[in-house]
């Protein structure tokens, strides 16, 4: 049986549906600073990384406010409504996950999300399936740079012994599948607030649900074909 010699998971949008509790803590937060805030803005924030998107929220409210201060309320407002909050799936995301476990996948939680709501996302995931799926996970703000630099799929390939080329990244983002595609290998990417256009090394396709590691092994292989 073909298979990819791992999956690498975005977290926001691919694996859960965190954009809406995203949405909510950047309302909140600009709310108390002055400031509108919409659906337009949280579009330009798709992807990450934190420091541009806190920069983006101090410029939106006028400038004169901390970077670093916003950045800690930002983070610690997530990570709240993240902790009482339910954590909802990302359709088909969980059932894939499973079959890729059944069939010895190993995978691996790469986001730039900050790694205090990796570990709260974490945690709620291993709450639920009751076990731990995921063989390592990166965060945001571990190493010089996250996406869409490719070091946060470069690492985790290298934490599990494979080669970057013969894994799969599934991504929902343009910063994601820039990060992905950077890294070497295979993007199968699901679009969630933004449109993404298929190209050399990035599929696109509408939801994960359905989606097999035998589908994710044969697409692996055509694209880095090995013995």
């Amino acid at each position: 049986m073909r298979l990819p010699a791992a999956a690498l998971f975005d977290m926001d949008g691919t694996l859960v549906e965190t954009e809406s509790l995203w949405y909510d803590s950047e309302l909140e937060i600009m709310t108390s600073l002055g400031a509108p805030w919409g659906p337009e803005h949280q579009e330009a924030l798709i992807g990450g990384p934190l420091e541009k998107a806190v920069a983006y929220m101090v410029r939106h409210a006028g400038g004169g406010h901390d970077h670093d201060d916003v950045m800690e309320l930002l983070l610690a407002t997530m990570e709240r409504k993240l902790r009482t909050e339910q954590v909802h799936w990302r359709p088909g995301a969980r059932e894939l996950l499973a079959a890729l476990e059944d069939a010895g996948v190993p995978c691996a939680l790469v986001s730039a999300s900050w790694r205090n709501l990796v570990d709260a996302v974490h945690d709620a995931v291993l709450h639920e399936v009751g076990h731990e799926v995921f063989a390592t996970s990166v965060a945001g703000d571990e190493g010089e740079r996250t996406k869409p630099f490719p070091d946060p799929y470069l690492l985790a390939a290298s934490r599990l012994g494979v080669e970057p080329e013969h894994c799969v990244v599934l991504e929902d983002s343009h910063t994601g599948v820039a990060s992905g595609r950077d890294s070497g290998a295979l993007v199968v990417a699901v679009p969630s607030l933004v449109p993404i256009e298929p190209g050399r090394g990035v599929r696109v396709i509408d939801t994960l649900e359905g989606l097999t590691p035998e589908q994710l092994g044969a697409w692996s292989y055509e694209w880095s074909p090995r013995d």
